[in-house]
């Protein structure tokens, strides 16, 4: 399978291009989403939410409309869409921003998404957020710049390693209660972030196409 994007209803500069998209991949919009992919004239192949944000119901194939009283977030509806359909790679526009309570809805749902065996990305006007699991790593590119920052997420994280960054880590335990992975950088020879146990929340600066989750 390719990538599930997902387009959310918080405004970004970030823009999801035609020719970005391959054969193997979906397009989903959540709620007031649908308006940003249709300002970058892309038609979607799902249209999911309860849509108060967008404030109609759209009149094409492939709408899904939920009650505004529900469990589920739009974006959480959007990703369980995805995984429906046999997705396991998902990026996400205009999940970060706005209000903050939606923000860390977001981040909680890629959580949900590890837990299902996938893994999400959230692209917002300056950074991306991606969170990884136990055993699990993500390389970028010489060509990265700019800033990178890792919190344990949910408990201790053990045996959490970073190489090619200016302040790197060995066999390092992050906690809840320490921020010490704040405000990395950058250097010129690529960087990789690892973890053995536990889950890391990694946040960086730039394109998320410098590194190799995707």
């Amino acid at each position: 399978m390719g990538i599930c994007y997902i387009a959310g209803a918080a405004d970004t500069t970030r823009i999801l291009k035609q020719s970005m998209i391959k054969n193997d991949d979906c397009v989903i919009a959540a709620d007031g989403g649908y308006r940003l992919l249709q300002h970058w004239g892309i038609k979607p192949d799902q249209i999911v939410g309860d849509f108060d944000s967008l404030g109609y119901v759209p009149s094409e194939e492939h709408v899904s409309q939920y009650p505004s009283e529900k469990d589920d977030t739009d974006m959480m509806i959007a990703v369980k869409t995805g995984l429906s359909m046999g997705y396991r790679q998902f990026v996400i526009l205009g999940g970060l921003g706005g209000r903050l309570d939606h923000t860390l809805a977001n981040i909680h749902t890629l959580d949900y998404l590890v837990e299902h065996g996938a893994r999400g990305c959230l692209m917002g006007d300056e950074e991306n957020v991606l969170l990884i699991d136990s055993d699990s790593s993500i390389t970028f590119r010489a060509e990265a710049i700019g800033r990178l920052s890792i919190f344990a997420y949910g408990g201790k994280a053990e045996g959490v390693y970073l190489t090619g960054l200016k302040y790197p880590l060995k066999d390092a335990v992050l906690t809840t209660d320490f921020p010490i992975g704040v405000s990395n950088e950058f250097t010129d020879r690529g960087a990789t972030v690892s973890v053995r146990s536990g889950k890391l929340l990694v946040i960086w600066t730039g394109s998320v196409r410098l590194c190799d989750w995707i």
